[in-house]
């Protein structure tokens, strides 16, 4: 049964993107909440006068998309020890919080909330507030998918407000070059730190078969699953898509003489492959081309003790 979340995280048109077209995300609304006026307009809610924030309203399946990993999303991209707004946007409509919309949601806020305080990695307070849910009016259609409608003024946005740049300074981890050293392989490391590639056809999972997921290597994070692969003839593990397109991205590679579109993953930043626009056809027609030394397999039946259980949807 689908459930909704809503948060205010400063400017809608940055909150919609982080959540949108995720598996079991169904929908992702802007708009405003938690004031007074009703069916206010964008104006208004910027006036300071109505009482609202802007919020984002997700309606998502809870069997496939956790509350709890949307308030991991949710705390990622704000800076929740502001109470004056966020990043260049000031005043109270751009203020965060959390908007619960039953018991178990609020208890899962709070708890959420605690557990980033006794992290550490603020040292001022959380001041992010969580509230019960009030009516959401949506905004105007200008203001849905901004990120999607203008995405070259809004990849300007986010990144000239100084929402990017604190996002990448506190949520990503710097790499220790010594340290990966020491943890990968010498080809692991070639293939993740220096954008190598390995042997056709002499690699760990270019003819792999067993049922499971493919993670990184070095962050864990879940890349591909073993039921969007298939056999490319190229010599190396080939998928029609990633688990969660949120955990890849794309660069621009122009090496070797060639332009080609090169796929990290988002949270390590570890070198992947290629993806490729000569795949299956009736399945989207790209061709996720990976390295198997970029990753390791964790098979269906041990999913659910190393931590991967959330995603056992993918074998129903």
């Amino acid at each position: 049964m689908p459930e909704k979340a809503t948060f205010a995280g400063g400017c809608f048109w940055c909150m919609v993107e982080p959540f949108d077209e995720r598996p079991g995300i169904e929908k992702v609304v802007s708009g405003y909440t938690g004031g007074t006026t009703e069916n206010p307009t964008y104006e208004e809610v910027c006036s300071d006068t109505t009482g609202h924030v802007e919020a984002v309203q997700i309606t998502f399946d809870p069997d496939i998309f956790s509350y709890e990993r949307l308030l991991e999303i949710f705390w990622q991209q704000i800076d929740p020890t502001d109470p004056g707004g966020q990043f260049n946007d000031r005043g109270e409509s751009y203020q965060t919080a959390i908007f619960y919309h039953n018991e178990e949601q609020r208890q899962s806020a709070e708890k959420s909330k605690q557990k980033l305080e006794e992290s550490g990695k603020f040292s001022d307070p959380i001041v992010t507030k969580i509230l019960p849910a009030a009516p959401f009016y949506e905004a105007e259609e200008k203001h849905q998918d901004y990120y999607k409608k203008q995405s070259f003024h809004y990849k300007l946005y986010k990144k000239g407000s100084g929402r990017q740049d604190f996002i990448e300074k506190t949520w990503r981890p710097e790499k220790n070059k010594e340290e990966l050293r020491r943890q990968l392989t010498p080809l692991q490391y070639h293939v993740t730190q220096e954008n190598g590639t390995e042997t056709p056809f002499q690699n760990e999972y270019f003819d792999h078969e067993e049922e499971g997921i493919y993670v990184d290597v070095i962050s864990g994070e879940p890349l591909f699953s073993s039921k969007d692969k298939y056999d490319a003839g190229c010599g190396w593990p080939s998928f029609t898509k990633p688990i969660d397109k949120h955990q890849v991205k794309e660069n621009t590679d122009t090496s070797h003489g060639m332009i080609r579109t090169e796929i990290r993953s988002s949270q390590a930043d570890s070198h992947l492959g290629h993806v490729f626009e000569d795949g299956p056809q009736e399945k989207g027609g790209m061709r996720y081309c990976m390295n198997s030394a970029a990753m390791r397999f964790v098979p269906k039946d041990k999913m659910e003790q190393e931590g991967y259980g959330y995603l056992s949807y993918l074998f129903r």
